[in-house]
């Protein structure tokens, strides 16, 4: 048996609506201690490593794969089942030979390595395919924590409506994080990954250190201790629940997510977890009330949906007052994620209108995008978007940048579902 985890969430509002306000934000932070949940036999962990053996991995970025997948298995602990999946335009498991996950062992983890060691390069790229394989060996395993780890140099060949299907259908039942190595790789196809399967996906841009990004991921998964926990969210009769998105430490929307529990009550997935901290922001709008009227807006837990174990609970409150000082006073958090939120749009339609020939649009969205990035100390994104926009310090004028190099572009996009933390001098306004 090991220590019960430890869950606190905290709620970050300002209450208070004017007369006939009806949309209430909040802020909820989920922190978590770790700790392995009490249970007679700890939970198990299930992990895929799939890596892309296409015909663009030749040469020196098979190598890189090959050392990569090796120093994830290397990483794995004792006891935990696992494969490795190569993809090409179809999926084979490489280790082990059966076809099944094997538990991880000394002698396990030797046999994958020398598996991974001969690896090469050919074929297309179907990751529908290598995620449905990895769907199917997880799932021999319901009751482990599950977790896949996919790299691809390439864009997916599949037709966009079975890539669609697959995530669809694997939604919810592992998590998978995601890397891009090289420049040929499409952002967006990985954005859908990491948003049906609650993972994260980073661009790799140097090969070379491809290793150390699957030997830090692989580590991270290995961390979790607690299993599939979901936010429960109950709102009153005549209330709608606009949105429910994590908005720290990267952003996902969960509002499609939703698993009815009862007509006020839904259940939105959050994935496995260990000693970390999230932010969820969540949205609701009520019927107006009376002055001086106070309601719980929302009802917030966070559960296990199969045993219905509530680990933290927290209210979301509304109150109607006439008093402006009250009503116009914003909480620094919903103020700060909002803009987190608004500064990935506006990246997002900048390079799409860029990509679409659309000058204008493109300046307009990215030279404000820079600007909520200055303000909110996301230095990291400010240096990438200056390489795309460049606006003059004294008049504001921004214009595009003619040469981009393909690389800055995919770092910006893809780094734009990352936020930053509220600055500690910014809490309490």
């Amino acid at each position: 048996m090991g220590d019960q985890p430890t869950f606190t969430l905290q709620i970050d509002q300002n209450k208070y609506l004017p007369t006939g306000g009806r949309e209430v934000h909040a802020v909820l932070t989920v922190s978590s201690t770790g700790g392995a949940p009490a249970a007679s036999v700890p939970a198990e962990a299930a992990e895929v490593i799939i890596v892309d053996t296409s015909g663009s991995m030749s040469g020196s970025k098979i190598r890189d794969a090959r050392l990569a997948a090796a120093t994830a298995v290397d990483t794995l602990r004792d006891g935990v089942f696992f494969a490795v999946i190569a993809g090409t335009s179809v999926a084979k498991v490489v280790y082990p030979r059966d076809g099944r996950l094997v538990r991880a062992t000394p002698a396990t983890r030797a046999e994958a390595q020398r598996a991974v060691a001969k690896l090469n390069a050919h074929g297309g790229t179907a990751m529908g395919e290598w995620l449905k394989l990895a769907g199917h060996l997880l799932s021999a395993h319901p009751e482990a924590i599950r977790h896949a780890l996919l790299m691809t140099d390439g864009q997916n060949n599949e037709r966009e409506e079975v890539f669609d299907a697959v995530l669809a259908a694997w939604s919810g039942k592992f998590v998978c994080d995601s890397l891009g190595v090289g420049a040929d790789w499409a952002p967006a196809q990985l954005r859908k990954v990491s948003d049906a399967l609650l993972g994260t996906f980073e661009y790799v841009r140097n090969q070379n250190e491809l290793a150390e990004f699957f030997r830090r991921i692989t580590q991270n998964s290995m961390s979790k201790t607690v299993a599939e926990l979901s936010l429960r969210v109950w709102v009153p009769q005549a209330a709608t629940l606009k949105f429910v998105k994590q908005v720290s430490p990267t952003l996902l929307d969960l509002t499609g997510k939703r698993t009815d529990v009862n007509p006020l009550t839904g259940d939105y997935p959050t994935g496995s977890w260990g000693a970390e901290e999230r932010e969820y922001q969540l949205c609701v709008e009520v019927p107006p009330g009376q002055l001086g009227q106070e309601i719980r807006a929302s009802w917030v837990k966070l559960v296990r949906p199969d045993t219905q174990d509530v680990y933290a609970s927290g209210n979301v409150l509304a109150q109607w007052t006439d008093d402006l000082a009250l009503s116009t006073q914003m909480n620094g958090k919903v103020i700060h994620f909002s803009g987190q939120a608004e500064l990935h749009e506006l990246i997002q339609e900048g390079l799409g209108a860029r990509t679409a020939g659309d000058e204008r649009t493109a300046t307009a969205r990215l030279a404000k995008a820079r600007q909520i990035a200055a303000d909110s100390g996301r230095e990291d994104t400010v240096r990438l978007l200056d390489k795309v926009v460049e606006v003059d310090p004294v008049s504001g004028t921004a214009r595009l940048r003619g040469q981009v190099d393909k690389a800055d572009e995919i770092e910006l996009d893809t780094g734009s579902v990352r936020t930053s933390r509220l600055r500690k001098s910014e809490e309490g306004s």
